[in-house]
């Protein structure tokens, strides 16, 4: 029999982390709820859903007979996850917030106030598995391959993981859905949050403009010809087709004249936009891909030669590829090129299930 647990759950006021804490509950453990607030903006008109997340939250505690805090993290929110993804936009680069909250956020302050009332762990609704091998924690992908979330987590490190629970890593969305039900959740078909928290409804464009002065230039073609003029390389990203601003040009005796734009590179110390014609163009696929700021769950690094697959976002299918060096710079080579590999988001590894970590790409 499990031992019994004293256990803090982030209750996020979604179907997932609600299902989590009865999991834990049917298998004995003392749950209480901690809803975990990491932005103050909504003041501002910077439209968060928090207020309707909490009482999402508290009706599910309500239902579950589970004590419920609410904790704000904003402080700790602002300045470490929000500074970053505007020093990231503002050199040019595309971040991705959800890996640093969850590994400076959800799973460092929010493991420490656990801690404070006497937690053994925290528990997410988050779809990962945990095996530990021996003395060390993996972090494995879930069974539910399309909601599998191991690219937010990879930079998690073992004393995390030693202390956090995933339990609807062996569920299903479709399962979770059923128990909410069978259990009369009153969240059982609430809809999925989807974007940044802190963006909401608003055009990402008058966001980060709000922190970001706008810095106008060219738009170049590869061969150097000019085709219009950006607005600012931080409101656009490599592979973006749409909100270019040069929809129907052509340029002459263009072999791809009339198939639409793309954005290719950023030429940050140029200001330079360069954009190409046709979703296939060689400037969108790279076959060798390199990454800094590398962390390995594990606490050691693999080496040369190995045979991984790899993500270089939330969503995509398993790419093979193998690790040509590993040092301070991560350089992988993929067996096939990708298409749309933006610097700043992440790059993640995995062995079979274990997801081994990864880096931000340069």
């Amino acid at each position: 029999m499990k031992r019994k647990l004293n256990v803090v759950i982030g209750l996020s006021g979604g179907v997932d982390s609600s299902v989590a804490a009865w999991l834990l509950q049917r298998e004995g453990h003392e749950v209480r709820g901690v809803f975990m607030k990491n932005w103050e903006g909504e003041s501002e008109g910077q439209v968060c859903s928090s207020k309707e997340d909490f009482l999402s939250a508290a009706t599910a505690a309500d239902k579950l007979n589970i004590p419920l805090e609410f904790v704000s993290f904003s402080k700790q929110y602002k300045d470490i996850v929000f500074k970053d993804f505007v020093n990231e936009y503002a050199i040019g680069r595309t971040p991705n917030p959800d890996v640093f909250c969850n590994s400076e956020i959800k799973f460092k302050a929010f493991l420490d106030h656990a801690k404070k009332l006497g937690a053994d762990c925290v528990a997410t609704g988050h779809y990962a598995c945990l095996a530990l091998n021996r003395v060390q924690y993996n972090l494995l992908t879930a069974s539910d391959e399309k909601k599998d979330q191991t690219y937010f987590l990879y930079r998690l490190n073992q004393k995390q993981l030693a202390h956090a629970l995933f339990p609807i890593g062996n569920l299903t969305k479709v399962s979770v859905r059923e128990i909410a039900k069978e259990i009369k959740l009153p969240n059982a078909q609430r809809s999925e949050s989807m974007g940044i928290c802190f963006i909401g409804k608003q055009q990402f464009s008058s966001f980060i403009t709000q922190f970001i002065k706008p810095k106008p230039g060219p738009i170049c073609t590869e061969k150097g010809e000019c085709v219009g003029v950006h607005q600012g390389l931080h409101l656009y990203t490599i592979g973006q087709r749409k909100g270019i601003g040069i929809g129907g040009l052509k340029v002459a005796r263009s072999p791809n004249s009339g198939l639409p734009w793309f954005v290719a590179q950023k030429r940050v110390n140029e200001n330079v936009l360069i954009v190409v014609q046709g979703s296939n163009h060689p400037l969108l696929y790279r076959d060798v891909i390199t990454a800094r700021s590398l962390h390995w769950i594990s606490g050691e690094a693999p080496t040369a030669g190995t045979h991984v697959k790899i993500k270089i976002r939330h969503g995509q299918s398993m790419v093979d590829a193998v690790i040509e060096s590993c040092d301070d710079v991560l350089k992988v080579k993929v067996s096939d090129p990708i298409w749309g590999v933006a610097p700043g988001q992440s790059i993640v590894c995995y062995v079979e299930k274990t997801c081994l970590g990864g880096g931000i790409i340069c």
